[in-house]
């Protein structure tokens, strides 16, 4: 018997940010509505690694939605740094999902 194929799988320590902005049209929103969001990224890139919490992951458009990802080990943490920086941004609706872990462990916030 192969033990290696026994051994349990490690848990992931890895939580994350998902903010959610809603867009102007139902596709990708407009050039300055993507550059805000563009300048909103680098502004909470700085802001996370300054603190050493995590990092920012970058983006996606469509569907009128644009969406900003970060991850490190602790979900709150992170918001608590990235929360100024994401008010800042005046898209709305917005929201932001917590994952601690796994889907089952998420909450979510309403910017």
């Amino acid at each position: 018997m192969d033990t290696l194929f026994d051994l349990p799988e490690p848990e992931t320590t890895e939580q994350a940010v998902i903010a959610h902005y809603r867009l102007s049209d139902d596709e990708y929103g407009s050039r300055a509505e993507r550059e805000a969001v563009f300048d909103t990224e680098r502004a909470m890139a700085a802001a996370v690694e300054e603190a050493g919490v995590g990092e920012v992951d970058g983006n996606e458009f469509g569907g009128g939605e644009a969406v900003l990802y970060a991850y490190g080990p602790d979900a709150e943490a992170l918001f608590k740094v990235m929360e100024p920086t994401l008010r800042r941004l005046p898209l709305r609706p917005a929201h932001v999902v917590l994952r601690q872990g796994s889907r089952s462990t998420e909450s979510r916030v309403e910017l």
